[in-house]
């Protein structure tokens, strides 16, 4: 039974020139799989070997849905090391599971933060190096520095001698550090209402940079780079550059995870979940590759329901759509869950009421513009798996919802603060507040 050799290298050749015009599309620090395993997969490819570029790829999912992320944030007491933690974690300090925060340093010993719904993603908060009677090389040892993929360094005021000296020894180790200046919009809100005729935002922010890395030059630290970031506003200022950076230099199969540890913040980070999603379901769909073209258009399985089920359920943890989060939302939006669903799509999208289209229906519609728009496998003849638009289909749609729900509270943010919602501030990168990159 099988295929023919012939027909295998067809079939790869196919499944090749598919496989090339996908990834050339994403940028070098967006990819979930090296470039070595990419280049792999391509050959075997073409060579018809099917069986290897399947076991290439499964080693790649492998890594990626097992790959365990570890930060460690460190930095003195009062500095906003666990509202950091918290924000990232997408909590605030009055939810179960927070970090408690206060000017106080509570411990002495390292603690332990896993992600509420995402238990691969870890962060540690240790206690400051100020506070402790180590000297660096021997606070990493005790903090157990190898555990962590890297470490971020915050301060409140100016990086202390004590900082620079603990990134030098971290440098030596030769793991990643990161610099953040927090609590940016406190100290912007009181140079405004000391000095309300002369405030100028920009030359603040650059003037409080230049600060950081003069001070952390001054000893000894190579190339520094700050991020000067709010606790409590991630978009605003540098977070989301911090966040390209640190997608740019964690290892390819930490990118997927990091990405959907990450509140939504802005679209730009909600393009970037949706990307990094749709390349782990184009190879789960090259790994379950059909010998031909399935052509799924008038028939969706028992079994393909229960499937875009579960993919809907965890896509809806992953862009902040799951109950426990609208609850949450609602209740900052003051309206009821009814209403702010009443906005989205998600809930409605297996569902098939009267006078409405099929699932199927709504399904070949969705290929038909995705073959369109990105020129997908349906237009250029590959044998593809259905998989990969039933999940597609399913992605699509959460993450345009998700868009939804960040314009909304975008807006109410701007209401609360007397301003007007500009629809071009929603979603730059840089988030409300445009600032220089050093």
């Amino acid at each position: 039974m099988g295929q023919s050799p012939s027909s295998q290298r067809s079939h790869g050749g196919d499944l090749a020139s598919s496989f090339e015009k996908f990834f050339k599309d994403f940028k070098m620090e967006s990819k979930i799989i090296s470039q070595e395993a990419i280049n792999s997969i391509q050959s075997s490819l073409k060579a018809g070997d099917l069986q290897s570029a399947g076991s290439v790829i499964n080693n790649a999912l492998r890594d990626i849905n097992n790959a365990p992320l570890s930060i460690a944030v460190t930095g003195e007491s009062g500095t906003g090391k666990s509202s950091f933690i918290n924000a990232i974690r997408g909590l605030r300090g009055e939810d179960k599971g927070a970090a408690a925060t206060g000017p106080v340093e509570t411990t002495m010993e390292r603690t332990k933060y896993e992600h509420p719904k995402l238990p691969n993603v870890t962060l540690w908060d240790l206690p400051g190096i100020g506070t402790t009677n180590f000297l660096p090389h021997e606070y990493l040892e005790k903090m157990k520095f190898r555990e962590y993929d890297f470490f971020i360094i915050i301060s409140a005021t100016r990086f202390k001698g004590l900082d620079a000296q603990l990134s030098l020894a971290i440098e030596k180790m030769k793991k990643n550090f990161y610099f953040v200046r927090a609590k940016i919009d406190s100290e912007l809100y009181n140079e405004k209402k000391s000095k309300p005729n002369i405030f100028n935002e920009q030359e603040i922010l650059e003037r409080i940079r230049n600060d950081c890395m003069n001070q952390l030059k001054k000893a000894n630290v190579s190339d520094p780079e700050v991020f000067l970031i709010s606790n409590f506003d991630l978009a605003d200022y540098d977070f989301p550059r911090l966040e390209r950076t640190l997608l740019r230099e964690l290892p390819e199969h930490k990118r997927h995870i990091f990405m959907q540890h990450l509140p939504n913040i802005t679209e730009a980070t909600i393009d970037r979940k949706k990307e990094s999603l749709r390349q782990k379901v184009w190879l789960e769909a090259m790994k379950a590759g059909a010998s031909a073209f399935v052509p799924m258009m008038g028939y969706i399985s028992g079994n393909d329901m229960e499937t875009l089920k579960d993919t809907l359920t965890l896509y809806r943890v992953f862009f902040g759509l799951d109950d426990s989060s609208l609850k949450i939302m609602a209740k900052d939006l003051d309206i009821s869950m009814e209403k702010l669903k009443e906005n989205l799509n998600f809930p409605h999208l297996l569902s098939v009421e009267k006078n409405q289209e099929s699932l199927g229906e709504k399904l070949q519609r969705y290929v038909k513009n995705f073959s369109f728009v990105c020129g997908g496998p349906i237009a250029t003849g590959i044998y593809f798996n259905k998989i990969f638009y039933l999940q597609n289909f399913v992605l699509e749609t959460v993450a345009n919802d998700a868009k939804v729900l960040l314009k909304k509270q975008i807006s109410k943010d701007f209401e609360d603060s007397g301003q007007a919602c500009l629809p071009q501030d929603v979603g730059n990168e840089n988030g409300k507040s445009k600032t220089a990159s050093s």
